[in-house]
This record gives structure tokens, C-alpha cells and sequence, in this order.
């Protein structure tokens, strides 16, 4: 009886060994393909969206979002940024490693905004109604 029940049970361990192998084998199926995507844009319905500052940049450097949306900037560097507007809509004062700031975009438009401490860092909000 014992020899039966061994063979049953490599036969059931060989069996699991090729399912599991052959799950990880690829189909004959295309590669999927990267579409470049830009700018950025908030989520459906959603009335808030996220920029990062990182490497001395903001991620995304362009965005877009619906009227009524709220931006909130985190800093992700150890030097201080501001998020300020071009033409002075808005300014943040410096912010420190992981503070954030938040504005809230009420009308359409695009707004270009920059770091007044590092001037070259720049970015774009696209408010659409």
C-alpha cells in the first residue's frame, strides 16, 4: 500500500512543479507599448492632484486639472523651494523637506508657476472648465 500512495504523491508534486512553471512563460502575445503621456492629469471626479519636488524639479512639470481643484505640492528635497505663480497669483513661502503646499484652482487658464528660490525649476497648471 505505501508504494501506491508514493506514487500518487509524486505524480500530484510533479504535476504542481510544471503548473508553476509554466505559469511564468510568456504568451505569444504583443509586448505592450509605453504611449508618452502629457502633460499630467488629475484622476477622474477627482477635485485634488499631487506635485512632487524632487531633484530640483516639480514631477510633474505639467498638469492638468478640472476648475476647482486643489494642488497640493509636497518637497521632496532637502533645500528649501517656493511655488510661486508668475504673474503673482499665489506663493507658498518656502517650504522645508516634506512640508506641502496646497492651492486651490478656481478659474480655467494656465498658470506658470516657478521656485523663487531656484528660479530655473518651473512648471505649468492647466485648468480646464
Amino acid at each position: 500500500m505505501k508504494r501506491p500512495l508514493s506514487a500518487l504523491a509524486l505524480l500530484v508534486a510533479m504535476s504542481l512543479f510544471l503548473v508553476s512553471c509554466s505559469a511564468g512563460q510568456a504568451t505569444n502575445a504583443p509586448a505592450a507599448t509605453a504611449t508618452p503621456q502629457s502633460p499630467a492629469a488629475a484622476p477622474a471626479g477627482s477635485s485634488a492632484a499631487a506635485v512632487n519636488i524632487k531633484s530640483f524639479a516639480f514631477d510633474p512639470a505639467s498638469i492638468t486639472v478640472k476648475v476647482g481643484t486643489s494642488i497640493t505640492w509636497t518637497n521632496e528635497d532637502s533645500a528649501p523651494h517656493t511655488i510661486t505663480g508668475d504673474k503673482g497669483e499665489w506663493d507658498s513661502g518656502q517650504i522645508g523637506q516634506g512640508q506641502t503646499y496646497t492651492h486651490k484652482f478656481d478659474q480655467a487658464g494656465t498658470y506658470a508657476y516657478h521656485c523663487a528660490v531656484h528660479p530655473k525649476m518651473t512648471g505649468t497648471v492647466v485648468v480646464t472648465p
